[in-house]
């Protein structure tokens, strides 16, 4: 059963641009949720060439990394395609949730914080 775990880090809603260009400061994984939106994994400042920017802390989401059989259990409970590109983001329910997995060398699947229980529930973990 895979561990959630919370993430820190920061939410960025900028110019498609201004986050292209983005310099994060710390050892950041980033995640763009649409052209002008980024979660930025462990990331403790950003500087940016956008004045409307907004960068707020991040606190809202949980992680966890997927083991091949783990993998296995949260496709059956999908009814769209991952990404086959490495590092892509796929989005879409699982088991109902709403959830993001990157493809990494071992997936990982990210969901709202709000959700965990009922993803949880759903799949037995």
């Amino acid at each position: 059963m895979p561990a959630l775990e919370p993430l820190r880090g920061l939410h960025v809603v900028a110019a498609p641009a201004a986050l292209d260009g983005a310099r994060w400061i710390g050892e950041v994984t980033v995640l763009r949720l649409a052209p002008d939106e980024a979660l930025a994994i462990d990331a403790t400042g950003v500087v940016l060439d956008d004045p409307d920017a907004i960068v707020e802390p991040e606190t809202g989401f949980v992680a966890a990394v997927l083991e091949p059989d783990d993998l296995l259990g949260v496709v059956d409970h999908m009814d769209w395609m991952l990404p086959d590109a490495p590092d892509a983001l796929g989005q879409g329910k699982v088991a109902g949730v709403p959830v993001r997995i990157l493809m990494s060398a071992l997936p990982v699947l990210f969901v709202q914080a709000a959700y965990v229980d009922e993803l949880r529930g759903r799949l037995g973990w």
